[in-house]
């Protein structure tokens, strides 16, 4: 549940972050672009091509990643390029008010590029299911006998369990398992077993 949360809220923040950030720096980009020339709708959507580009780069990059497979050269390439991009278009739009005005400018286009790579960080490390213990795996899905541990002791419920995944699929349960369960010494356990099998011979 905590991870969740954190997960929800890293990912609201970023995506508030990135929504503001894009705004301005969309903004950034048109007063640019107006001002070099163009007008328009072909004005309007010259920023996007920009941030298109590092959307698909980003996307081709996180399915690399997921599928364990190389990431693609052209990709890195056209994620930095982007990158350059939005963030110098942002620089020149501020350069006429000095070497601050030019980092103020710059800073939202910093702020989307930021939150973009942080979440898809946050989705490229999305944690998966760890496997069971060896000793786990033999005995996480088998019924436990019918007699309660509070009504045998800690012997006859190895004994029973024991017996029980001899009948069961897979390998039968560990001398470990038993005797970390049932906090018995392994070498007693291994008594047990033994004693178990020479009784059926």
């Amino acid at each position: 549940m905590t991870d969740r949360l954190i997960k929800a809220t890293t990912a609201l923040a970023v995506v508030t972050v990135a929504a503001v950030a894009a705004l301005i720096s969309y903004s950034h980009a048109l007063d640019l672009v107006r001002s070099h020339g163009e007008t328009g709708l072909t004005a309007r959507l010259v920023p996007f091509t920009v941030d298109g580009l590092i959307w698909a780069a980003s996307m081709v990059i996180l399915d690399a990643h997921r599928h364990h497979r190389p990431v693609p050269a052209l990709a890195r390439w056209s994620l930095t390029s982007g990158i350059c991009a939005t963030i110098g278009a942002n620089l020149a739009h501020g350069a006429a008010h000095g070497p601050i005005g030019a980092l103020v400018s710059a800073w939202p286009a910093l702020a989307l590029v930021g939150s973009f790579e942080l979440l898809m960080i946050l989705t490229r490390n999305a944690p998966s299911p760890s496997p069971p213990a060896p000793g786990e795996r033999t005995g996480a899905h088998r019924s436990e006998p019918a007699c309660t541990e509070m009504e045998q002791t800690p012997e006859q419920a190895v004994l029973n369990e024991y017996r029980a995944s001899l009948n069961g699929p897979g390998r039968p349960l560990s001398q470990r398992y038993l005797a970390d369960k049932h906090g018995i010494d392994r070498r007693r356990v291994k008594q047990i077993i033994t004693g178990e099998n020479s009784a059926e011979r």
